[in-house]
């Protein structure tokens, strides 16, 4: 997810009290919650229970809290706007309301074992990017390990991105998308929007079904793999989109120390592997990486 500094927001408070109208910005209409209840709480299927907040400080938080009291699987928090929101390594992430799609959902796969637990993020990113490409028809990558990326003018871009936390047995999956971000609104120069990118659609209730469906289905295929990323086809679909492999690179690890090398192998475990000038292999379980231009010959 973006990190920033916080951007200009709306204001939007909550739908049905007195402020600001959520339609004070005719290009982004509100999400419909009980149409998409309507469409994707379907018996039989993962998704349980879906709400859409106004505002809220973090919808995995919110979610969070909800596991601890026992909440079952397949809850969708989704939120209009978000004030404390956080994106990996504990950065602030902010977007105007009704900007994007900021969502949380609670997993429980009881079938597969924790250590396998790891590849959850890697496989909502394949989702999103695999989402966005159908419907909103634009290529977008995945930066190790599951940053949304996509090139605009030439330049690559994050689009958003993918937290996972631990919470009462379950997994809260949060995700971020820069939906219609104006040029303006981009909290960092590197940041972009499907909407700068010229996306097909950015119809936020359209590409949220489409998202959601399509975690259902790999969400299943990987659990009853027991969370094997390859019988799951998994570990293929990630390597397919992953935009860090066969660069070179420049890990920031935990502790202020750097690894560079050149990306060459994601492990069994969802670890980028990274081998060194020197050919040592070296398998990286968390870290910031930093794709580094080839130097010209």
């Amino acid at each position: 997810m973006n990190a920033s500094d916080t951007p200009r927001r709306s204001g939007l408070r909550g739908f049905g009290h007195s402020g600001p109208s959520p339609w004070t910005d005719l290009d982004r209409p509100p999400l419909d919650a009980e149409a998409l209840r309507h469409d994707l709480l379907v018996p039989g299927g993962l998704w349980t229970s879906l709400d859409v907040v106004a505002e809220t400080g973090s919808t995995n938080s919110d979610l969070a809290a909800r596991a601890r009291a026992g909440a079952a699987q397949g809850a969708v928090l989704v939120a209009e706007a978000q004030s404390a929101a956080r994106g990996r390594l504990d950065r602030q992430w902010t977007a105007p309301a009704r900007s994007g799609l900021f969502l949380s959902v609670l997993l429980r796969p009881e079938e597969v074992p924790v250590e396998r637990y790891g590849w959850l993020p890697i496989l909502v990113g394949v989702a999103a990017a695999s989402t966005l490409g159908r419907i909103a028809e634009v290529e977008v990558g995945l930066k190790w390990p599951n940053d949304l990326q996509m090139e605009i003018d030439g330049a690559e871009r994050k689009l958003g991105g993918i937290l996972t936390e631990l919470s009462g047995g379950a997994v809260v999956v949060g995700l971020g998308i820069n939906v219609t971000l104006r040029a303006e609104e981009l909290p960092v120069p590197t940041a972009g929007s499907l909407a700068l990118a010229g996306a097909a659609t950015t119809d936020r209730g359209t590409l949220l079904r489409a998202l959601l469906r399509e975690l259902a289905g790999l969400y299943r295929e990987w659990t009853a793999a027991a969370g094997d990323p390859h019988a799951s086809d998994l570990m293929r679909a990630y390597t397919d989109r992953c935009t860090t492999l066969g660069r070179p690179v420049k890990v920031h690890l935990p502790g202020d120390t750097e690894l560079a090398g050149e990306a060459v192998a994601i492990d069994r475990d969802g670890r980028l592997v990274v081998r060194t000038p020197d050919g040592a292999r070296r398998a990286v379980g968390a870290g910031d990486v930093v794709h580094v231009r080839p130097e010209p010959r």
